[in-house]
């Protein structure tokens, strides 16, 4: 049975929303990788932009950050110097000054400290899957999916579970803000000049940074210094501290995408075994246990690009990149690309090698929550192989839409139990 076939026409406009309403455009995505691997596409939303969507033109362009800067955003959108400079994160700037932000927080993402986390997203994971398998039939993304990454987020902030669902909401509202399902202020639906100093130019962006300062608040009023939060706010080995603003904007970061990325890669997961009835006895055998969350979040590859712009000119596939100039790097395109992946339209979960490209490898910027996304993944899969002797499709599946963030927001399932 096929996972899911593409149904656009080749010839997709990747700078609009509503292409990406029937999942990625990958027919248009196989026809650049052969015919214009290196692509101005034109966009009626701002200024146009290069596409790169060969595995192997990624991976290089990537290691390359000197050529192909992030210190003038991550997305497609267009923003002054001020509103970039109000917006960004470390995921928007370039090295040294990257690696000074990531250094504080990265120990709190290492793969020995989570692994410490094993036992606590077990847990989770027990706990969701019993109160939701039972029910038989039910929307796979919001019961299962949304839950896992959710909950951890809030031992990871150190945030009341209470708060969690206006939190991830919030956060929807900013990673998906071209959705009128997770938000009121849709990116190209409407004006959203008044919010353009805010992450994503989203009103999210200000409740969230009113809720970061307040929490912040109350930890310190309790004398609590543990937690991410508490390390990127000490200071540096020269005595600096992160301002305020950056640190609203990293709090944003860590709610948007520390939850969205490994809902959409579990969603895809759920997706493929629900059409490749194999896998289910795969994960049960044991025999995958080391490999399948790669697989999965390669299938899944929530971040669909990231871009980057040119700092000077240079030549590739026989056309000029000029200073200044827009660079995407389709992530969804590379991990799709069959001079690199044998079969990659199928979900094998016992790939390996496995270069997949959606944690940003061979740049600076390579994913820090990399090792918790693959524990929250394998550790899911594991325990729904040991309640479930199958699961199927239910009804139609719904994809965000987005150009930016891949993933299933619907996906109706029906599972028996063992």
């Amino acid at each position: 049975m096929t996972i899911w076939v593409p149904t656009d026409d080749g010839h997709a406009d990747l700078g609009s929303h509503d292409t990406f309403l029937n999942g990625s455009p990958l027919n248009t995505f196989a026809r650049l990788r052969t015919e214009d691997p290196l692509c101005w596409c034109d966009w009626t939303g701002g200024a146009g932009y290069w596409s790169v969507t060969r595995h192997a033109d990624i991976l290089a362009l990537n290691g390359k950050p000197d050529l192909l800067s992030s210190a003038r955003g991550i997305r497609m959108e267009d923003q002054s110097y001020e509103e970039y400079l109000a917006r960004r994160t470390f995921q928007e700037t370039d090295p040294p000054e990257h690696m000074q932000t990531r250094v504080k927080v990265a120990r709190a993402f290492s793969k020995n400290v989570v692994a410490d986390f094993e036992e606590q997203i077990r847990a989770l994971c027990v706990e969701i899957l019993d109160t939701t398998l039972p029910m038989g039939t039910f929307d796979a993304t919001k019961a299962i999916a949304r839950e896992l990454p959710m909950r951890m987020l809030g031992r990871i902030l150190g945030t009341p579970d209470e708060d969690l669902p206006w939190l991830v909401a919030k956060g929807d509202a900013l990673i998906a803000n071209s959705d009128p399902d997770f938000t009121t202020h849709v990116l190209d639906k409407m004006t959203t000049e008044e919010f353009r100093m805010m992450p994503f130019n989203s009103p999210a962006g200000a409740e969230l940074f009113v809720y970061a300062k307040d929490l912040m608040a109350r930890k310190a009023a309790r004398g609590d210094t543990s937690g991410v939060l508490n390390l990127i706010m000490a200071p540096g080995p020269d005595g600096s501290v992160m301002p305020e603003h950056e640190f609203r904007n990293f709090f944003c970061l860590l709610v948007a995408a520390g939850n969205d990325t490994t809902r959409y890669s579990i969603a895809a997961g759920l997706q493929a075994l629900a059409h490749q009835p194999e896998l289910l006895g795969q994960i049960q055998s044991g025999a995958v246990d080391d490999t399948l969350a790669d697989e999965i979040i390669r299938w899944a590859t929530p971040a669909l690009y990231f871009r980057r712009t040119a700092t000077r000119d240079f030549d590739m596939h026989g056309k000029t990149v000029r200073q200044g100039d827009k660079v995407l790097y389709w992530f969804v395109s590379g991990n799709r690309d069959d001079t690199a992946f044998d079969d990659p339209m199928r979900v094998n979960l016992a790939r390996t090698p496995n270069k997949h490209l959606s944690f940003g490898q061979g740049g600076p910027h390579l994913c820090l929550g990399m090792w918790l996304a693959r524990l929250e993944v394998r550790v899911l899969f594991q325990e729904l192989a040991k309640r479930i002797r199958s699961i199927e499709p239910a009804g139609a599946q719904k994809f965000l839409r987005s150009n930016f963030v891949g993933g299933i927001k619907s996906l109706p399932v029906t599972v028996t139990l063992q």
